[in-house]
């Protein structure tokens, strides 16, 4: 499974003054909302201020993302899901999110927590979500990475 190495338990952070925007997808809702609830869940934690922002799909992603870094937000989590079919069309969509989101955190020298699940069936999806029998939180790790890129890149700043 991808999350082989991936931290056991993700340390709590102290983000208060932080605001941070929840970019999500809109497909395959059931996945989508357990990654939100993990964000939402780390988010609260660490005293960030946060809201939500739904998105069609993970094509629209970078470009919602970018209009909220240029604004006030301090990071975003980019949360998406990207399920494999019998056509080109996940390549595409998933090197386009993948590429735009970079390409904005670089761009905008904001942090983006990437929460896009890239996957070839929904099972990979449900045991990612965080929801219950789930084996990861991949929303969670998003929004912990959103959080503490933003701590540093505000550390090295002063």
């Amino acid at each position: 499974m991808a999350g082989s190495g991936a931290p056991t338990r993700l340390e709590p952070i102290d983000a208060s003054g932080l605001r941070v925007v929840i970019v999500a997808g809109g497909w395959h809702e059931q996945i989508t909302d357990g990654l939100i609830a993990g964000a939402v869940r780390v988010l609260e934690a660490s005293g960030a201020t946060y809201s939500l922002v739904r998105v069609p799909g993970s094509f629209e992603l970078p470009v919602v993302a970018k209009t909220m870094l240029q604004g006030p937000a301090d990071a975003v989590v980019a949360l998406g899901v990207i399920i494999r079919g019998g056509t080109p069309h996940f390549e595409y969509v998933s090197a386009a999110a993948t590429d735009g989101l970079t390409r904005v955190a670089l761009d905008t020298g904001k942090p983006v927590g990437f929460g896009v699940l890239t996957l070839d069936d929904e099972q990979q999806g449900l045991d990612r979500a965080g929801l219950p029998g789930s084996k990861e939180d991949k929303g969670a790790e998003a929004a912990h990475a959103a959080l503490a890129t933003a701590l540093t890149i505000r550390a090295v700043g002063r």
